[in-house]
């Protein structure tokens, strides 16, 4: 069984990613695998109602391509348990926006994965940008990719983790230090 990492552990894949045909047609409702699955967004959109009644909210996620725009999934975060964004090629970064946008401005709390070129050297970025779980191209050890989370001590940014820039915090830090009595 294929090994992803989910909230910086290493875990079994439960879940497979359906993809349209090489020709771009999508599959039918009917032929889609048995257990949990995650959909293209385009077959959710055309089919969301046979698709839900076909298997439990827990057994069904959707995947966004580069050009989704989140917020046409913002209205069905309770009829899914994850949702995934597609990053095609490791140049592609529209996926970091779309899940900072999920997270902050749509209130998304599921499971948020990145799928399709995912690298080690991008990680810390998608955790940056809201995501928690994370399939690595099969070609990558996935063991050495959690090596990701620490290798930077210190973020410069603010982010999805961590709102407040540096220079924000350490000046929090300062006057808190201030106001301490000796």
């Amino acid at each position: 069984m294929t090994q992803i990492i989910k909230n910086r552990a290493i875990v079994e894949d439960q879940w497979t990613v359906v993809r349209a045909a090489e020709d771009g047609t999508l599959p039918a409702v009917d032929a889609l695998p048995a257990g949990k699955i995650v959909v293209p967004f385009a077959l959710w959109q055309a089919s969301r109602d046979a698709i839900a009644a076909s298997r439990g909210k827990d057994e069904l996620g959707v995947w966004l391509a580069p050009d989704s725009e989140p917020a046409d999934i913002a209205g069905d975060f309770d009829r899914v348990a994850l949702i995934a964004v597609d990053f095609p090629v490791f140049r592609d970064g529209r996926g970091y926006s779309i899940g900072r946008l999920l997270r902050e401005r749509y209130g998304y709390k599921g499971e948020l994965r990145a799928i399709g070129d995912v690298l080690h050297d991008q990680l810390r970025f998608y955790e940056r940008c809201g995501f928690d779980a994370y399939a690595l191209r099969a070609d990558k050890d996935i063991h050495d990719a959690l090596r990701a989370f620490t290798e930077f001590t210190v973020q410069y940014q603010g982010a999805f983790d961590e709102p407040a820039p540096l220079f924000r915090r350490r000046g929090a830090d300062a006057n808190a230090a201030q106001k301490v009595p000796a």
